[in-house]
């Protein structure tokens, strides 16, 4: 169980002491039925007690998604993906950054969701200090955009590839502390060319952590 590290800020974090893990049945719908579930819950770095909620995912939707990793078949670098669900794909991208997903749908398929942004609530210190940031440093500016927040908490492949976000003993977990997320805003995905137009993307309305258009 994971304590709040902030007080309650109404309504936006709900009126509790402790946290649940995500259980593993959370991950075996579709991606995008995935995405919106996820939405309000915490990503955690239980060794740093880094804690961040998370307010904008996108759907990727496995073998029939060109812009997905997984669309040519299993790899050696994707396996992870046609996995068990609820287990951390990470991949690297245009040789500078690290990506977080969560492998979801039962085992031999391939559907993800990419962490696009979290809004910090916990270890806000340490975070700027993964992204090599001094004081002062803005909220918004730690854990807004996919490569951002892998930086504030310290993902990496050679890491946190394959982390189980369901188990007690994980160093990277996703909890859930009772929030109830409000009204989701679903536009195209940002930052790809391939099928872009997909309404994938998913974020929590007016939330000023998300990253790129919020709308």
């Amino acid at each position: 169980m994971l304590k709040r590290c902030l007080p309650p800020s109404k309504p936006r974090m709900a009126d509790t002491s402790a946290c649940a893990l995500v259980p593993r049945a959370l991950f075996l719908d579709p991606p995008d039925v995935v995405a919106r579930k996820l939405l309000g819950k915490l990503l955690v770095r239980a060794g740093e007690l880094l804690v961040g909620r998370i307010v904008e995912v996108e759907a990727y939707f496995g073998e029939s998604d060109p812009a997905a990793h997984s669309f040519a078949g299993k790899t050696a670098r994707n396996a992870v993906l046609f996995g068990p669900p609820g287990h951390a794909y990470v991949y690297f991208v245009y040789g500078m950054h690290f990506c977080l997903n969560v492998s979801c749908e039962p085992e031999g398929l391939a559907g993800c969701v990419l962490f696009r942004a979290l809004e910090p609530l916990c270890g806000l210190e340490a975070m700027a200090a993964g992204r090599g940031l001094a004081a002062p440093v803005r909220a918004s500016s730690l854990t807004s955009g996919p490569g951002r927040l892998c930086q504030a908490f310290g993902i990496t492949r050679e890491g946190d590839n394959d982390a189980d976000f369901t188990a007690p003993e994980s160093d990277l977990q996703i909890q859930d502390d009772g929030f109830v997320a409000g009204e989701v805003l679903v536009t195209p995905r940002i930052g790809i060319t391939k099928d872009a137009q997909r309404a994938a993307r998913f974020l929590l309305a007016g939330n000023p952590f998300v990253s790129g258009r919020r709308g």
